[in-house]
């Protein structure tokens, strides 16, 4: 890839600060028009005073224009600690693009916003973020923290990972979740953003994996990334083609049509397993179609922090 694609390929994520924060404003804004009206309280720079607490930093100000209790949140307050974990194999490349925007996104792109959109709420809300990214090794590790100076650090290491071009990496999930399960000591909320691909006798590997991040009581949050009109619907013109699997250099040629029955059913199969693997081990499984906004990404956020706090 020369420089004038390399170039290209990072357009509309010049700054990915400045992407989170518009991705997490809009959907603030969303919240007050949806039934989580009362959440959007949460992504202030105070939290909703609770019976019982001291009043010593009650914001009175705000009192006066909203008639509500606030609490002020300060810079070494942390109730959180959270762990995002990115898949970043050849797969997660698919499909190859050399622009990026908000409207245009594939599955390490969709899910290097959502991270860094999670990390924006994070940051508001004075929690610790730490961040792992894995492909063929390891590549990645950072624990939680909340400093500024490690936000950007992570956002840099988020922008690295979009524009890596990672040629034939396969990867041996499960090997990387216990190393990952092994570093994360306090209880944490663990997301995790994959799109499950692994060969069939890897699969019980894979949820022994899953249930040792939830070892110390952590909560697992499984963001299966895919593009479900291609992946799933397997949407394809019937014109001959050549489909190559991206993390092992194998191609078949054939028309989707004559395929495309026994496909989609495979892996309709494939994915309702998942879901009643993730049910069994108490996982929570979110389905995420890189279509869509990232609404689901963070209402999930919303939801599972109110339960794990």
């Amino acid at each position: 890839m020369n420089l004038q694609n390399e170039l290209n390929k990072t357009e509309g994520f010049k700054n990915l600060e400045l992407l989170a924060k518009q991705v997490v404003e809009g959907f603030i804004a969303g919240l007050h028009k949806s039934p989580f009206h009362g959440f959007s309280s949460e992504f202030a720079e105070h939290k909703i005073y609770n019976k019982g607490e001291s009043t010593r930093h009650i914001d009175w100000k705000l009192f006066a224009k909203t008639e509500k209790l606030y609490i002020k949140r300060y810079d070494d307050e942390t109730n959180l600690r959270c762990h995002i974990i990115l898949d970043n194999s050849s797969s997660m490349h698919f499909p190859e693009m050399r622009t990026f925007s908000i409207e245009h996104l594939n599955k390490i792109g969709f899910s290097v916003l959502a991270s860094a959109s999670l990390m924006h709420i994070l940051k508001k809300q004075r929690d610790a973020v730490g961040l792992s990214i894995y492909s063929d090794a390891y590549d990645y590790y950072a624990p939680e923290k909340g400093s500024e100076r490690h936000h950007q650090m992570l956002l840099n290491h988020l922008s690295e990972a979009l524009i890596s071009t990672p040629k034939n990496k396969q990867t041996e999930t499960y090997k990387y979740l216990h190393e990952i399960a092994e570093k994360i000591h306090k209880r944490s909320m663990i997301f995790l953003f994959t799109d499950m691909f692994q060969t069939s006798e890897e699969e019980t590997k894979l949820f022994e994996a899953l249930r040792h991040l939830k070892y110390n009581k952590h909560e697992v949050i499984l963001f299966h990334v895919f593009d479900k009109q291609k992946e799933l619907a397997f949407s394809f013109d019937n014109k001959p083609k050549r489909f190559i699997d991206v993390e092992t250099g194998e191609y078949i040629n054939l028309y989707a049509d004559t395929i495309k029955e026994n496909y989609t059913k495979a892996v309709t199969q494939y994915f309702e397993a998942l879901k009643l693997k993730c049910l069994q081990y108490k996982i929570k499984y979110v389905e995420a179609d890189t279509n869509k906004d990232f609404n689901t990404i963070l209402t999930t956020y919303m939801i599972e922090r109110k339960k794990f706090v």
